[in-house]
């Protein structure tokens, strides 16, 4: 336990509000010690029982009121960061997915994988199918319909590209984009 003479910091370089304290804090035990016999001599155990639930009372408040804040508070900085990441999560999301239906290279770098991860994540939780060992069960899950049938080669592990070749290539077309979504979504 530090003293409260004891300087110490705390993360933001500030010295602690006990240094020097121990006179004042000494005469502080020893009003409450008289007042607490005082009591238990007029009044008895109830006597003493309601000198030490006001003076615990008494010292919450006073202490509370004369401690400095330290720290901005945790909890609300926390909650700051996460909207300003939300945000700017938000808008690179955004980009990510604009810049995929324009360029097929980005697609294939990008957003290509998101979807895979996404789309093998779903079919291990919810169907029991590894994706990468299972490929032929994971596409008759994906593409249930003929409509659908379109959508495996936008995400085919198989056919994930190595090389910049597609580099001038037009990305996914939005409607497929939606259609894959809405598939991963409902797998």
């Amino acid at each position: 336990m530090i003293a409260p003479e004891e300087e110490t910091r705390d993360d933001g370089g500030m010295v602690s509000p006990w240094r020097g304290t121990r006179p004042e804090l000494s005469i502080a035990a020893v009003a409450v010690t008289a007042a607490a016999v005082a009591a238990y001599a007029t009044a008895a155990w109830a006597g003493l029982a309601v000198v030490a639930v006001a003076t615990a009372a008494g010292a919450m408040v006073l202490i509370r009121a004369l401690l400095p804040q330290l720290t901005p508070d945790a909890a609300k900085q926390a909650q700051d960061k996460s909207r300003a990441r939300t945000l700017t999560g938000y808008s690179h999301r955004r980009y990510v997915v604009h810049t995929a239906m324009t360029s097929r290279h980005y697609y294939d770098m990008e957003l290509r994988p998101v979807l895979e991860h996404l789309l093998a994540a779903r079919l291990a939780e919810r169907h029991g199918v590894h994706l990468y060992q299972d490929p032929e069960a994971a596409r008759r899950l994906l593409c249930r319909s003929p409509h659908d049938v379109g959508l495996w080669r936008w995400i085919d592990p198989a056919t994930r590209p190595r090389t910049r070749e597609d580099q001038e290539r037009r990305g996914i077309p939005r409607h497929t984009l939606a259609r894959l979504i809405d598939r991963l979504e409902k797998l």
